[in-house]
């Protein structure tokens, strides 16, 4: 799941779609204003434009992104892009069949990664069933890798279980991933071959979108547990038939090895895409506690204890999936601001600003 971003915002998460003039090229990447109040960040620019985009991540060398898009607002299904930090040089990598989420490089920059259902359904996977409420699916995704120009395809999983949210530990040789092959939402490692998966949660309930700090020994990750008798039969009601409700997850912090878990959040509502910055110090993750029963989001930045909570985005719609450049310098999020079509969700780099 990173997830589909319709669900996130109340919308339809349909695939990032293409209005007029592709996402991404530089004649038609724009300077967009900051909003009052958002002094961590300077020289915005917009790199995409029209349909659904979203989770984009540095390369490690800082020159390209990879991101999902979905070419139309409501209807069709993410793919994974690669272009280059400045918005230029758009391409698809993934083969267009099936749903595919959750990209990233790998620490030389030589390869990505990212979950698809392709292999289990070439179509687009049906919508989760809407009489459970707001709820996320949990599809049969196996985690790929690939060369960047998306050739030499590998397949690291092959449970048929869910196998996504995945990233890579800096020095290379692990990935953290969420599955669902032991019969709940938990957290794994694995060697960056596939081989050597070992389970580092235990706890009943949701355990997703993790990353590891920059100097690889801690982790940072989303996290929902059930708190009475009636929120665990829900949870593991919804489990059995493949879908998750995310409206209330908390942002946690444990050893690399799943060790020494510890609470950053308690905020409620939901919280999640948390990343260390790159000095390992804070955290900065998307949050809509302010506004729990909305889609409206927003980039916070907070302590790795849990204090000097600090507002980053004020736009008045939603805000998240943000990440760092390596050298602290930049960063890239999703937001539906500077919107042309109602629902639309784009990519944004700015300078960062301390």
């Amino acid at each position: 799941m990173r997830i589909p971003i319709r669900l996130l915002v109340g919308l339809s998460l349909a695939p990032l779609g293409c209005a007029p003039g592709a996402p991404g090229s530089p004649a038609s990447t724009t300077v967009v204003p900051a909003e009052p109040g958002e002094r961590h960040l300077a020289n915005i620019r917009q790199l995409t434009f029209g349909g659904n985009n979203a989770e984009a991540y540095f390369s490690r060398d800082g020159r390209k992104v990879i991101f999902q898009r979905q070419e139309l607002v409501d209807a069709g299904c993410d793919q994974q892009y690669v272009m280059n930090a400045d918005g230029s040089g758009v391409r698809r990598v993934s083969n267009g069949l099936g749903r595919t989420t959750c990209g990233f490089f790998y620490a030389n920059d030589q390869r990505l990664l990212y979950s698809s259902t392709f292999q289990h359904a070439p179509e687009c996977p049906p919508v989760p069933d809407r009489s459970h409420g707001y709820v996320w699916p949990l599809g049969n995704l196996e985690i790929y890798t690939s060369r960047l120009d998306g050739s030499d395809l590998r397949q690291l999983t092959s449970d048929g279980s869910y196998n996504a949210e995945s990233t890579v530990s800096p020095d290379g040789k692990r990935i953290i991933f969420t599955s669902t092959r032991d019969g709940d939402i938990e957290l794994y490692t694995m060697n960056v071959d596939g081989s050597d998966v070992r389970r580092i949660t235990h706890r009943v309930g949701y355990d997703g979108g993790a990353w590891f700090s920059p100097d690889g020994t801690q982790i940072v990750w989303r996290a929902g547990y059930p708190k009475t008798a009636a929120d665990t039969a829900d949870y593991l009601n919804l489990l059995h038939n493949r879908m998750v409700r995310p409206a209330r997850v908390e942002v946690w912090v444990a050893d690399a090895d799943g060790g020494n878990p510890r609470q950053v959040t308690n905020l409620g509502g939901a919280n999640f895409a948390p990343v260390f910055t790159p000095d390992g110090r804070k955290i900065l993750f998307s949050s809509n506690f302010e506004k729990p029963r909305s889609g409206e989001f927003d980039l916070f930045l907070i302590n790795v204890d849990g204090t000097g909570l600090e507002k980053i985005t004020t736009h008045p719609d939603f805000d998240s999936f943000p990440m760092f450049s390596y050298d602290g310098k930049r960063l890239i999020w999703a937001s539906n601001r500077n919107q042309k079509e109602a629902g639309e969700t784009n990519l944004f780099i700015a300078d960062w600003v301390e």
